[in-house]
């Protein structure tokens, strides 16, 4: 018999990432937020760190009026906040807290934090404490809202998201036991260090011990708040399949629910704003190019790109490399192809030579005529090194070139001045071959804008597009089928999810190339059928869809605090 689901009248979320641009838990936040917001109209408050107090930020306008009575008296208790809103769609509220007062009770706060939760802090190095005392505060700042403006009556969900905000969670837990906890891992931290410290991660995943594998990779502290806010909180949540498998065998706790990671559409342009603006990105991704390389790159150039963070290995970079050489090669590659590496490194600021050339025409390249940035560290940049110790030079005769975008793409970066989500719209085509991906919002978004994606098995998001494709038994078909004239099957599905495992590197190297080729032989119809392909299978990628795992959450988290509060 089906129960009516709890649900909260207000909600908290807590993130390191809250008005604070630097991954991909912001995407699901701030994609997320219309969706909550039109269904409980600022009854959602999302707290985040004040990086800014001093200086203005673009994502943040603060509200001095509203709750200012409340914002006063908070700063009699060392709350020091401010209140306004996140200029993203549906506009909800923020709360931006300065943690920094509470460095002083750091240790008093840690030993309480052991003999209540046996949490150990005392390995703790890095921005261990910056978080900690970050998510202590915003454990403080729900406390104080909920004893001012709410009561006993009202249903109220507070949820954490990742171990930066493990600790406010077992705070509140304790101080305010009516509030209902969710903890939402991303991504262990034992899993991201296994994988990213060249071990293998999934054939052996059932033999490793979390807490012995914290201690050989030195995050003891992160995976203790991890693991026990995982097993304190009343409703522990992941993203994906992949890493609910990892939490059960690293955190020893099978997450309630899976909360897979969903997207706005609204971020996406629609009709001849969508054409006008492809064609400009592709305009100047071509003009970028040829100028850096001296080529004469045309409108029938296939783009395609790899972007994200600097994991090298857990992103795939190294693959995708790996196969853009096979590719460069093969003697099969009819159409001239274009492939960007679009990760942030260390970068210097923009090549003057480059920017002095845009604009112009010119027939020879400049000097490592593969990079638009300077970087401080050429010559430990692995991107780099592996595109000179494979001889890329990017001459006019070759039929595949590579350009490294070692920047943010925030509309000021000095040489394309756009916007990522600009740029994508000029792709033709994205790989994704990730190692390590709880989720993947890269591939999401690059489908979101009509551009076919191949991604892999490892991915959360790869795994959801083989469940809602029934691609799974045709893929094992595919993988036994020889290259052929034109190994391409994006234009049936939009996505290709390639098989990845700890030690098939040089068969997804393979398949990328194998693909890369089949899609440049696609003809338009083909190209068309793709782009539509991959468009429908983010339209059930929205979050009006997915919001309705959150609903499960809150339930699972509200009736388990109504008991703990009647246990009392």
């Amino acid at each position: 018999m089906n129960r009516e689901l709890l649900l909260p009248d207000f909600i908290f979320e807590s993130s390191w990432e809250v008005c604070n641009k630097v991954g991909g838990i912001y995407t699901v936040l701030s994609t997320r937020a219309k969706t909550l917001q039109d269904a409980m109209p600022d009854h959602v408050v999302f707290i985040g760190p004040d990086f800014w107090i001093d200086k203005e930020n673009p994502l943040f306008v603060e509200d001095k009026k509203l709750w200012a009575d409340w914002r006063r008296a908070s700063a009699k208790e060392t709350l020091h906040l401010r209140v306004g809103r996140w200029q993203i769609p549906g506009r909800p509220i923020v709360v931006l807290v300065d943690f920094k007062p509470f460095f002083a009770q750091k240790n008093d706060i840690y030993g309480r934090l052991w003999t209540e939760y046996q949490v150990d802090s005392l390995h703790a190095y890095g921005d261990y404490d910056e978080a900690s005392m970050f998510s202590y505060a915003a454990g403080r700042v729900v406390e104080s809202f909920y004893h001012r403006f709410l009561s006993d009556s009202k249903r109220v969900v507070y949820q954490a998201h990742e171990w930066m905000t493990g600790l406010g969670a077992l705070y509140i837990t304790i101080h305010v036991p009516a509030i209902a906890t969710i903890f939402t891992t991303h991504a262990t931290t034992i899993g991201r260090s296994i994988a990213g410290n060249g071990k293998p991660l999934y054939d052996y995943l059932f033999a490793y011990n979390g807490n012995q594998m914290a201690d050989e990779l030195n995050v003891q502290s992160k995976h203790s708040i991890e693991r026990q806010t995982a097993h304190y909180v009343d409703c522990f949540t992941t993203v994906s399949d992949v890493t609910a498998r990892e939490c059960f065998e690293l955190l020893d706790k099978q997450p309630d629910v899976v909360l897979p990671n969903g997207f706005e559409m609204d971020f996406v342009p629609k009709g001849v704003t969508f054409v006008n603006r492809r064609r400009k990105a592709r305009q100047r991704i071509l003009d970028v190019a040829n100028a850096l390389m001296g080529s004469s790159l045309g409108d029938d150039t296939l783009i395609i790109s790899t972007s994200g963070r600097y994991e090298w290995k857990n992103k795939g970079i190294d693959v995708y490399l790996e196969a853009l050489v096979r590719t460069l090669h093969d003697d099969r590659l009819q159409r001239p192809v274009l492939a960007l590496v679009e990760v942030p490194a260390w970068q210097a600021g923009p090549r003057e030579d480059l920017k002095d050339r845009l604009g112009q025409k010119n027939d020879s390249p400049l000097p490592n005529p593969f990079i638009t940035h300077n970087l401080h560290q050429p010559g430990s940049d692995m991107v780099t090194q592996m595109l000179l110790r494979c001889g890329i030079t990017n001459r006019e005769s070759n039929r595949l070139k590579i350009m490294f975008v070692p920047c943010y793409l925030d509309g000021a970066d000095g040489i394309f001045n756009m916007h990522y989500y600009d740029l994508l719209l000029g792709l033709d085509l994205t790989v994704y071959p990730s190692y390590y991906e709880p989720w993947g919002y890269t591939p999401l978004e690059s489908v979101a804008f009509k551009v076919p994606c191949i991604t892999t098995s490892l991915a959360g998001f790869g795994l959801w597009a083989l469940d809602v494709k029934n691609t799974a038994g045709k893929s094992a078909t595919r993988h036994a089928k020889p290259a052929a004239l034109k190994p391409c099957y994006l234009d049936k599905d939009g996505v290709e999810v390639i098989q990845r495992s700890d030690y098939n590197f040089d068969e997804v190297a393979d398949r990328i190339r194998d693909e890369i080729i089949g899609f440049s032989m696609l003809d338009d119809m083909e190209v068309d059928t793709a782009r539509k392909a991959a468009a429908k299978l983010a339209e059930k990628a929205q979050w009006k869809y997915f919001i309705s795992y959150y609903y499960k959450a809150y339930d699972i988290a509200l009736r388990r605090a109504e008991q703990r509060v009647a246990s009392l």
